[in-house]
């Protein structure tokens, strides 16, 4: 079976890597070459919109997936004329539109934290006004990684963040006075089957998502999020491995965003989870049943971001795993991960602690 991917970043190259023990190939397609994916399985260059390529995709893949957030309405809606696509084109499209997004949790009576449509100057004084100060301004399209964003601290900051944003249709939220942040990582496949892995708790910096560790464990927060999970992933008839980033106040959950694909915050599932996010996806959107969830031991995952530390350091350090992305380096680019496993919580933690320090040190 030949599985197609729309992006060809370092999450459909771990696609790939996790696919291949399961007998499956893979055809990517991407703007232009030099991509993770494409050192590791065949590809396709040129605009995800081009229909050539598109059918050429289409007619070679059983079903198409996609490791890109931003992948074109246009583009899945021509694929799915023509073969089968995991997860649901409205979850991508829900995902890609914060408004809608914050819509869908209202809906589904999942808490989240408050905010308002913005589409002018006088919108966004409004929004202020209504929901209070301090905010987070941000664009409803195309912002990840704290990319798209302009908090509002007071009346003064109002103006200079419409400048910086007011090209795009914006999106005003509350700034939570959050505890700290976890995400929920769930794979549901075609027959209806769900599954979760243990919660996470996640540690960012800049904007981009540092260092994971999991299990986070916390039955009544676990139990809420997987309340939302299924929730979520029946409201589209879901197929694949979805995720759902929280905010922690108070003992409660806020829902933050979802994903609609495999996600960083789970990069620890690959040594540290029976079965990994990546080859969980590949079953459940292949019609394979769905492998176990549960986690092998305490986990940490530390991402490396803006420049490698130096390889035969990191190689050198017991248990610790390196996946090098094969990505030129830049500030902010996330170049790749290391993760571990061990026996107990505080040596988790211990570990994470000090592997993060001495990485940032380097």
């Amino acid at each position: 079976m030949t599985v197609g991917v729309l992006g060809a970043g370092q999450l459909g190259r771990m696609l790939a890597l996790a696919g291949y023990p399961l007998g499956l190939d893979f055809l990517f397609l991407d703007r232009e070459p030099g991509t993770p994916s494409h050192q590791v399985a065949p590809s396709l260059f040129g605009s995800f919109t081009d229909p050539a390529l598109l059918d050429e995709i289409a007619s070679r893949s059983e079903v198409v997936t996609f490791d890109w957030e931003n992948v074109p309405a246009e583009a899945l809606e021509r694929l799915a004329q023509r073969t089968r696509i995991a997860p649901p084109p409205l979850a991508l499209a829900t995902a890609q539109d914060r408004l809608l997004e914050k819509e869908l949790f209202a809906r589904l009576k999942v808490p989240t934290n408050r905010n308002r449509a913005v589409d002018s100057l006088a919108d966004l004084r409004r929004a202020a006004a209504e929901i209070g100060l301090p905010g987070v301004l941000k664009t409803r399209r195309l912002g990840y990684d704290g990319k798209g964003q302009q908090v509002i601290r007071g009346d003064k900051d109002i103006e200079s963040a419409w400048q910086a944003l007011g090209n795009s249709p914006l999106l005003y939220e509350a700034m939570v006075p959050f505890d700290y942040e976890v995400s929920a990582i769930g794979v549901r496949s075609r027959s209806g089957e769900f599954r979760m892995y243990p919660l996470n708790r996640n540690l960012h910096q800049g904007g981009i998502l540092r260092l994971t560790r999991a299990p986070w464990k916390s039955a009544a927060l676990e139990a809420a999020a997987r309340r939302t999970l299924k929730r979520v992933m029946e409201h589209f008839d879901y197929v694949g491995v979805l995720a759902i980033e929280f905010f922690v106040q108070r003992g409660r959950l806020l829902a933050n965003e979802m994903a609609p694909r495999v996600h960083n915050s789970g990069h620890w599932t690959i040594e540290g989870a029976i079965t990994s996010q990546f080859e969980n996806h590949l079953r459940a959107i292949c019609g394979m049943p769905l492998g176990d969830t549960a986690a092998r031991g305490h986990s940490g995952m530390l991402n490396l971001i803006g420049a490698m530390p130096q390889r035969e350091w990191l190689l050198g350090q017991a248990g610790l795993h390196l996946h090098d992305y094969g990505k030129s380096p830049r500030p902010g680019r996330k170049l790749g991960h290391v993760t571990f496993v061990e026996t107990t919580a505080r040596a988790a933690d211990l570990r994470a602690n000090r592997l993060l320090r001495r990485i940032e040190s380097l």
